[in-house]
């Protein structure tokens, strides 16, 4: 089985920014290349932390309102002091949850997970960035082709992996649902194809129609 990892999906071309990168120069970067956030890095490339949107919406957040009708904002020290930060070292969320370009889709994706981020800057083994990998970038998974899921379960996972005669179970995908029919000689395999054909890169849902082969 070939899982794709993040290095397949990450975006190499990373725009960054550096500690002492203003206030109006980071949003001006997030407006002209469309993206919502920016790692920030030292002067070895290596990231120290994220700025994103919401960084910078803070300061706004803060601002009196306009028509004196909506009551002061009342927001924990450290965000004041985000809200109060002119450069990204002091906008930024830090340290960086970082990625490594041979991590699986599922490592990045409980990464994200466990620390409520929709992306990872990716570092190699000396810390250096090399890219980005986002929600969006997980999610293109699943775009996979029907086909290519259908061929990998039947030739990789059924006979290279598990041994099973060919065609004893076929397999029909549609829209990355997967459905198993056939035989297999041992019942306590059914639950070992499923659990392999879910860990199948594009594989939305497993139905299985498998039964023990009849000793008849």
């Amino acid at each position: 089985m070939q899982h794709r990892c993040v290095s397949d999906l990450m975006t190499r071309d990373v725009v960054r920014t550096g500690r002492d990168t203003p206030f109006k120069e980071i949003a001006k970067l997030l407006m002209e290349y469309d993206i919502t956030a920016l790692p920030v890095v030292d002067d070895a490339d290596r990231p120290v932390g994220v700025v994103s949107e919401a960084d910078l919406l803070r300061k706004e957040a803060q601002q009196p309102d306009p028509a004196g009708l909506l009551p002061a904002a009342h927001t924990p020290h450290a965000d004041r002091a985000k809200a109060e930060a002119i450069t990204a070292e002091g906008l930024m969320t830090s340290p960086a949850v970082v990625s490594h370009p041979e991590w699986s889709v599922v490592e990045a994706a409980r990464e994200m997970e466990s620390h409520h981020v929709k992306r990872l800057p990716v570092v190699d083994d000396s810390g250096r960035l090399v890219g980005v990998i986002s929600r969006a970038d997980l999610l293109r998974v699943f775009l996979r082709r029907d086909s290519a899921i259908r061929e990998e379960i039947q030739g990789d996972v059924l006979t290279r992996t598990l041994g099973l005669a060919p065609y004893s179970v076929t397999v029909h995908v549609v829209d990355g649902r997967v459905t198993l029919k056939g035989t297999v000689e041992q019942a306590n395999l059914i639950p070992v194809v499923e659990r392999l054909c879910r860990g199948v890169d594009g594989v939305i849902d497993v139905r299985s129609d498998l039964e023990q082969k009849s000793s008849a």
